[in-house]
């Protein structure tokens, strides 16, 4: 006798909605998650879609009704909680519309909690559509099977982060004029940690100055190559989920 297919199939189709959700409920899709469910994935009534809410975890559904416009889902079974996020964030000054988008979609996949785009005086842009933002996070999530979403934070200047920053959370500056081996200071600290990268050009010396006075703020150095801001804000936060973050032994 034939296998019972797995159900929901690996390849269902997988979406970030505003939730609660809960078993037994029904969500109404509309706009461009329909257009894709409808026209791309093309979806019946009984085929599978993955939900996740942010909130509640990762939800196996089925279709009920699929219009032209709208679909239908009822939510059936939880298959995971919302994952456990790491207590890290990027703060990271803006850069061109591009290579910040990668920064967004790969600190997304890496898991940090929060991104804060920074104004600094460098900078080559100065503003963040906040949308397009939301966009590129949950397109990421969605796309790496991942059941939370980063903070995506507005653009704050320089000076106000380091005014207002909290008292028990370490601020790692890539600094690259030099400071201490990145790998060692993550692998030395627990508890919240953030790291603060600067623009194309880096931070001029009057921030570099403001930076390193701060009580909470740790000079690191990321090697002897000086990178590019998307390089260092993606590398960084990598060897973070490695030496401190939940990809080392031990880390949940």
């Amino acid at each position: 006798m034939a296998a019972t297919p797995a159900w929901p199939p690996r390849s269902a189709p997988r979406l970030f909605v505003t939730g609660p959700l809960a078993e037994g409920g029904s969500v109404a899709i509309e706009g461009g998650q329909a257009h894709y469910l409808s026209k791309v994935m093309r979806v019946a009534p009984g085929d599978a879609v993955i939900l996740c809410d942010d909130k509640t975890g990762e939800w196996a559904c089925a279709v009920t009704a699929a219009g032209k416009r709208d679909i239908t889902l009822e939510v059936r079974d939880r298959l995971r909680e919302r994952e456990a996020v790491p207590d890290f964030w990027l703060c990271a000054a803006l850069l061109k519309k591009p290579n910040f988008d990668l920064v967004l979609e790969k600190a997304t996949e890496l898991g940090v909690a929060k991104i804060q785009p920074l104004v600094t005086r460098r900078c080559v842009a100065d503003k963040l559509n906040g949308e397009r933002a939301a966009t590129i996070v949950t397109e990421a999530a969605e796309q790496c099977a991942r059941t939370a979403l980063p903070e995506v934070a507005e653009p704050m200047k320089l000076e106000t982060l380091l005014r207002d920053w909290p008292e028990d959370r370490a601020l790692f500056f890539a600094d690259e004029t030099g400071g201490a081996p990145a790998a060692a200071q993550f692998a030395a600290h627990s508890g919240p940690a953030a790291l603060l990268v600067g623009p194309e050009g880096g931070f001029d010396d009057g921030e570099r100055a403001l930076v390193r006075a701060h009580p909470m703020a740790r000079a690191i150095t990321l090697g002897p190559r000086i990178l590019r801001g998307e390089t260092a804000s993606i590398g960084a936060t990598a060897l973070w989920m490695a030496v401190a973050g939940d990809w080392s032994e031990g880390k949940e």
